[in-house]
């Protein structure tokens, strides 16, 4: 379920204006965290160069894919997944879970319990002030959506964010095929100057 939504809570996903860039570029974030001290999230769609066994040492292979989740403290390792049989686990929202039990992991996975494509692993994460969030967010940096988890870990990473723009359908559509340079092959209807404005509306 892809669905635009206005509220900004925990297990919505922030997906970031085209012309947004350096880390964020076309990136989708899974929100964890969203309260009155702040918001807590992690890129999902930015494959990192590693492998988990260059990351993590003394772990059982494991072909899950390590992703680079923000610019904050990107030397710690955090994971996301569907595996409802991981103890310790956060729901973030239905059926999508933040960490569990490490000891639990690795008794999964040599036991053939998890699945590699239920699972993201993440370094790094993104987060925002109080109210910061929600500053960005009015001024057009940011579309949110509801999700769920086959969007979260049956697409390919480079797929999610036009993906998802155009599921929201409208505006957003248009937006999903826009150029990563803005100053090539955009439609006359819809300069740089017209995308300012129309965002501003939605």
């Amino acid at each position: 379920m892809i669905d635009k939504t206005t509220r900004l809570e925990k297990g919505v996903i922030l997906l970031s204006a085209p012309f947004l860039n350096d880390i964020f570029k076309r990136s989708v974030i899974l929100l964890t965290e969203h309260n009155d001290e702040g918001s807590v999230g992690f890129i999902i769609n930015k494959p990192s160069e590693y492998k988990l066994h260059e990351v993590v040492e003394d772990f059982p292979e494991f072909l899950a894919p390590v992703y680079v989740g923000g610019p904050i403290q990107q030397d710690t390792l955090n994971f996301i997944h569907r595996s409802s049989e991981l103890s310790g686990g956060v729901e973030i929202c239905d059926g999508i879970y933040w960490g569990g039990n490490f000891d639990n992991l690795k008794f999964n996975i040599d036991t053939g319990i998890a699945n590699p494509d239920d699972f993201r692993f993440i370094l790094g994460y993104s987060g925002w002030g109080p109210g910061q969030l929600q500053g960005e967010f009015e001024h057009d940096s940011w579309y949110l959506s509801k999700t769920n988890s086959d969007f979260i870990f049956r697409n390919e990473p480079e797929d999610q964010w036009s993906k998802a723009l155009r599921k929201m359908g409208s505006k957003y559509a248009v937006f999903s095929t826009f150029p990563d340079d803005p100053r090539w092959n955009i439609p006359k209807e819809f300069s740089f100057s017209v995308f300012i404005e129309t965002s501003a509306t939605l």
